[in-house]
């Protein structure tokens, strides 16, 4: 019954990541390239600024701003053709559903054990699963996020071939050995609070959601409604949007150590480059694509889990 369980897990959380992979790629790739250095401000000057000189006259300056979301779209689709848009897609898929499941067999498999030391399902029991949960994901998985991330920031002509997933790996391999496939790692640690404020917030609504519908429902209770299911995504959407906001610097930072040939290093060392030369503003880079994609990916992924969960689990008792 134990393998089962941990089977349907797999198989569930798989299908929500591959899902919400595809439909929100787009978004990812315009969040990676606002978030690196390598976004060339100066093409989006504002002209015409007019500043006095000692002798009265006057100089023409432009004023570099960083650039939106409609702004990098646009010069994407300019440069690089609709294709580029999807650069990262192959990995992502590699990745996405393995990563899910482990994480969602993870999740599921430390909330059995920290039941019996903590009180069962309280605020404790979903912070210290879900931490532990991202903190094996990541570990396993970081290889393919670095390519995914260097495949997203190659800049190519229209037209021009581009790295697949294999000869990017290949080049990640020759440049900087092993050791390359790990970058980032560090930031995607201190990521793991953002997974964890996330599931608190989740596991809460999804609580109270079960109360009020035990509380309104004069029908069998084990029965689920489509509007549950909806209810759950807008509980998903909440608390992904919640948590990318307090916990959304790390992501910039783990951009900027997968660049190649930068010269970012370390977590800390990164941080303070990044506020020394671009003000603590810049640690939100790209965070309204971010929220855009991932507060309806977020909603996807967990809400076709719990519906091949409740779907394969009533039908196997």
């Amino acid at each position: 019954m134990e393998q089962r369980d941990t089977l349907l897990h797999l198989f569930a959380g798989g299908c929500g990541g591959t899902v919400g992979a595809i439909v929100t790629c787009p978004l990812e790739v315009i969040k990676t390239r606002l978030q690196s250095s390598g976004v060339s401000f100066r093409a989006f000057y504002v002209p015409q600024v007019h500043l006095g000189t000692i002798n009265g006259g006057s100089v023409v300056r432009p004023t570099a701003v960083s650039p939106g979301l409609l702004q990098v779209l646009k010069s994407i689709l300019e440069k690089e053709g609709p294709r580029s848009l999807f650069r990262g897609l192959g990995p992502n898929l590699v990745g996405v559903a393995p990563s899910r499941a482990i994480y969602f067999a993870f999740y599921s498999k430390a909330k059995e054990l920290f039941n019996d030391t903590f009180v069962p399902n309280s605020y404790p029991v979903h912070m210290c699963s879900a931490g532990f949960a991202a903190f094996i994901t990541n570990s396993l998985m970081n290889p393919i996020w670095m390519v995914k991330t260097r495949m997203q920031l190659e800049k190519s002509a229209r037209g021009t071939k581009q790295m697949n997933a294999i000869q990017c790996a290949k080049h990640v391999y020759k440049t900087e050995g092993i050791r390359g496939f790990y970058r980032g790692l560090t930031a995607s640690y201190a990521g793991i609070s953002e997974t964890m404020i996330c599931f608190v917030i989740y596991e809460t609504l999804k609580k109270h959601l079960a109360g009020l519908r035990l509380s309104s429902s004069s029908g069998p209770v084990h029965e689920k409604a489509t509007t549950d299911f909806i209810a759950l995504m807008f509980a998903a959407a909440i608390s992904k949007g919640c948590a990318s906001c307090i916990a959304y610097p790390h992501e910039v930072i783990r951009t900027r150590l997968r660049e190649e040939g930068s010269k970012y290093r370390y977590f800390f060392q990164t941080a303070r480059l990044v506020a020394k030369e671009e003000g603590y503003l810049a640690f939100y880079r790209g965070l309204l694509p971010q929220l855009i994609r991932q507060i309806p990916n977020t909603a996807i992924v967990l809400s076709t889990y719990e519906v091949i969960v409740y779907l394969l689990g009533s039908r196997s008792k």
